[in-house]
């Protein structure tokens, strides 16, 4: 279990914050942590959930970029005026992540209504947490897999982190979320004709000081290589504009 949970840990840690030379602040979701370093690594990134940046950014915390895993939040962002133009860069898809072990012998969605069943999912004001009720709904399962409900997680991460320590059957979670444990767990996919569309937007905020620096981390983000990057990632593209 030591092992297990230092692998867990070290894949999956989230610090409040990453400290380089570069001035620029990135307030980016939980889901694009291990992404982002990638595309640049000389930013200094904060990582949480995407209302949770959304609502710091309203408080006035320094931030230069908001990159969110829901356009909800960059689009009353840009409608109340904190952030320029959103642009979408990277889609995803959700899938039922369980242990390798899966002694719950779950297989499919549909098991996660039996009795018993031990299911963590997001809370409903972060995008994974309404992704996942969204698609509950479409299969027409909200109901019965509520009863099995055990934990709501404030970021993708919580829901990975209970799943891979054994705290949790079953966990929904993002495509790319699935790939640092992939030793540990399984991915069960979800049928394509319920999935939600998810996108990721990310915008330069208004109030920042350095919006040279901040365009210039948008269109890395946005370039060939930081597309490749995402890709490499599991992350979907959008076409370009």
């Amino acid at each position: 279990m030591r092992r297990l949970l230092a692998l867990v840990l070290l894949a999956l840690a989230l610090p409040a914050s990453i400290s380089a030379a570069s001035p620029l602040t990135v307030f980016a979701a939980a889901s694009l942590t291990n992404v982002v370093v990638r595309i640049d690594g000389s930013a200094r990134y904060s990582f949480a959930g995407s209302d949770q940046l959304a609502l710091q950014i309203r408080q006035g915390a320094p931030a230069d970029v908001y990159a969110s895993a829901s356009p909800k939040y960059t689009q009353l962002l840009y409608r109340d005026g904190y952030l320029l133009k959103p642009a979408v860069f990277a889609t995803n898809k959700l899938l039922v992540l369980v242990l390798r072990s899966n002694h719950a012998r779950i297989s499919s969605v549909y098991d996660l209504r039996r009795g018993g069943v031990k299911v963590v999912i997001g809370d409903p004001t972060v995008p994974i947490g309404a992704y996942t009720r969204q698609i509950l709904d479409t299969l027409g399962i909200t109901a019965d897999v509520a009863k099995n409900v055990v934990s709501q997680e404030t970021d993708v991460k919580g829901i990975v982190t209970k799943v891979a320590l054994g705290e949790a059957d079953a966990g929904f979670v993002y495509r790319t979320d699935a790939r640092p444990v992939a030793s540990h767990t399984r991915s069960i996919s979800l049928p394509a004709w319920a999935q939600p569309p998810i996108r990721y937007e990310l915008a330069v905020v208004k109030a920042s000081k350095h919006r040279a620096a901040a365009r210039a981390f948008v269109a890395k983000v946005l370039s060939k290589r930081g597309r490749l990057l995402l890709a490499k990632a599991g992350f979907g593209l959008p076409k370009r504009p």
